[in-house]
């Protein structure tokens, strides 16, 4: 049987166009900007999280990445990516699993989430969630986290979301991360409305 959230979030990508849903991007540039910064070698091992039919793993693969893995829970969202990228999609790991279930073989060296860690509103499913980043995360590498911040919206697709602002997340992951860098910044929709992100680029140490 499958999970609600499996269940939804399939709905979702199979009758919308990726193109009109509230989070899509034409460019990720922020996400962009902070990966630029953190410097990481072309053979070092990348995760995005919740990527789906995202376009950030096009930009990875254009800039020559060797080791990238794309995670969604849907199945059809990565069906999409894979198509859209034709033969470039077999230099790409591509894992379908629910973020709380997911058991990686190996250490990343950057973990990109733009918006999975905030639907988890158990504290429970937080704490989950931390504790696989750690474990995950090579010393010395980066975890790029953005979610809705304080004054963004309080659900998403019609799913509720926990809010956080720069100095939560910051507490939040601050037992094996460092912060390096943090902003927030309005993502703009294709229906034209304004959604703000809180953005944090942390180092492990």
């Amino acid at each position: 049987m499958e999970k609600v959230e499996e269940s939804h979030w399939e709905k979702v990508y199979q009758t919308k166009d990726t193109t009109q849903v509230g989070w899509f991007q034409t460019k990720p540039q922020v996400s962009i900007d902070l990966i630029s910064r953190a410097k990481i070698s072309k053979n070092s091992p990348i995760i995005d999280v919740g990527g789906g039919d995202g376009v950030l793993v096009d930009w990875l693969l254009e800039e020559g990445f060797e080791d990238v893995s794309v995670l969604d829970i849907s199945d059809s969202a990565l069906r999409k990516a894979k198509n859209r990228l034709g033969k470039s999609a077999s230099k790409v790991q591509w894992i379908t699993s629910d973020i709380l279930e997911f058991e990686p073989e190996g250490k990343f060296h950057l973990w990109h989430d733009r918006a999975v860690f905030h639907f988890l509103i158990d504290p429970q499913e937080q704490q989950i969630y931390r504790g696989l980043v750690e474990c995950s995360i090579a010393p010395g590498g980066y975890l790029l986290m953005m979610t809705f911040s304080k004054s963004g919206p309080k659900t998403c697709s019609g799913l509720p979301v926990q809010q956080y602002d720069i100095h939560e997340l910051e507490e939040f992951f601050s037992h094996e991360f460092e912060l390096i860098e943090s902003l927030n910044y309005d993502h703009i929709t294709p229906s034209g409305s304004a959604q703000n992100y809180s953005v944090c680029l942390f180092q492990r140490r």
